[in-house]
């Protein structure tokens, strides 16, 4: 990924604080409100802040771009461990996904989620 010379792949989504099928709009606004906050000038001499400050606009020069955008959600990370069931099918809801298809273990935690989730609907209707 261009400008991502980390071996840590990074969720760009995730450090804008966007939906992952944000509009540019909502991009553009959270990267203003999270430039402004994390901004250097404001907490002089703290290089943790700089290196926030430059992940954003990583994030951002890569999510406004609709080619870049495109080619970082196609190889973008798949690390399904780091994602809740609803995460990952928000970040991949194109394409289509199944147990065996991904090789996850009918003992993932995903399928914890599902049974959690059936059994509140259960209680709900009776």
């Amino acid at each position: 990924m261009e400008g991502n010379h980390n071996s840590t792949p990074k969720d760009y989504y995730k450090i804008l604080e966007v939906e992952y099928d944000a509009t540019d709009e909502k991009i553009r606004l959270n990267y203003r409100k999270l430039a402004l906050k994390w901004h250097p000038d404001k907490h002089k001499g703290d290089s943790s802040v700089t290196a926030k400050f430059q992940e954003i606009n990583e994030a951002y020069n890569v999510l406004i771009d609709p080619d870049k955008r495109f080619e970082y959600d196609i190889t973008g990370i798949y690390e399904i461990d780091k994602y809740t069931l609803r995460e990952y099918l928000a970040r991949f809801k194109g394409m289509t996904l199944t147990c065996n298809g991904l090789g996850i273990p009918h003992t993932s935690i995903w399928t914890q989620q599902l049974r959690e989730t059936n059994e509140y609907a259960d209680d709900e209707k009776g």
